[in-house]
């Protein structure tokens, strides 16, 4: 038989998450999935046009992605997902399918599908957008960009996963990483260091911009989860750790978010304060290929007119 797409999947993988009642991997689900749906070795075995990931695969981790990002699905353990309340809550309205539609109930669905490449939070008036267009009214070209553009979204999510399951320590290395990625420091490891722990004075991070010291940029990390922000307290602790040391600008970085008093303290701080949330740290993240690898390069040709006009 065919194998179903992701949204076909999506009902019965939380029916077995729920029947589950603990955290499951997809990699666990995939043969009682396969049983579920009476899917032959054959059907197992077809593979993504790349050859690197079965087909099957793909489709069920896509529709944990999305019922995640949903808030079907929760993410307790490092490649692991559990049902929700929520997720309990639509069993219970015994839908007979669920799909983008049923997703979209969920503004942050929404706005995970409606956010920008970027990484960064959508805009207010994203939701004003107009209806959306039908796949079958799309160029080839559209057509690219938006499976790009989802398989970056889901990307971000799955980073961000990890980054929350670091602990602080490592989330302070991480930084130092992705600012040596991105050029700070010349991109030379001895530029830059993590300064976290007992004793660190509200600095955890430093990342020297010439190899005198004479330019430094000075790193706050707060790795807190999802739902808990940062406030404008962070921040003016922050301030003052730099007032300290005498430094002329920093980097506050969290794997959450920040509150709108966040924001508003460190434009008005009496040192320059950078806020990176969580999202475009996973933006970053991808932009600068930490923690991710390039799985291959698909080449689009386009007619030579020089050719031709020769």
């Amino acid at each position: 038989m065919a194998i179903p797409t992701y949204e076909d999947l999506m009902l019965p993988l939380l029916q077995e998450y729920a029947a589950a009642a603990r955290p499951m991997s997809i990699k666990d689900l995939l043969p009682v999935m396969a049983n579920k749906l009476g899917l032959s070795d054959q059907d197992l075995a077809e593979r993504l046009p790349s050859g690197r990931q079965s087909l099957f695969h793909n489709r069920l981790h896509w529709a944990k992605t999305y019922m995640a990002r949903a808030g079907l699905l929760s993410s307790p353990a490092r490649g692991q997902a559990q049902i929700t309340q929520v997720g309990t809550g639509l069993l219970a309205e015994n839908p007979a399918r669920i799909d983008g539609g049923t997703l979209s109930r969920n503004p942050e669905f929404v706005a995970w599908k409606t956010s920008s490449a970027s990484g960064r939070s959508p805009a207010p008036e994203a939701e004003q957008l107009g209806p959306v267009r039908e796949a079958s009214e799309w160029t080839p070209e559209e057509r690219i960009e938006a499976a790009r553009a989802d398989l970056e979204k889901g990307l971000r999510a799955e980073l961000l996963e990890r980054v929350r399951s670091m602990t602080p320590a490592e989330f302070e290395e991480l930084i130092v990483q992705l600012l040596l990625r991105m050029g700070y420091g010349t991109g030379a490891a001895e530029m830059a260091r993590a300064l976290g722990g007992s004793g660190d004075r509200g600095i955890d991070g430093v990342v020297h911009q010439d190899p005198l010291g004479l330019d430094r940029v000075y790193i706050q990390a707060k790795r807190y989860a999802d739902g808990n922000t940062v406030g404008s307290r962070e921040i003016r602790d922050f301030n003052g750790a730099l007032d300290l040391v005498r430094a002329p600008k920093g980097l506050f970085v969290t794997a959450s978010t920040f509150t709108k008093d966040a924001v508003h303290q460190a434009q008005n701080a009496t040192r320059q304060i950078v806020l990176i949330d969580g999202n475009e740290f996973a933006a970053l993240m991808l932009k600068y290929k930490v923690g991710t690898r390039v799985l291959g390069i698909v080449e689009i040709q386009a007619l030579d007119e020089g050719f031709f006009s020769a």
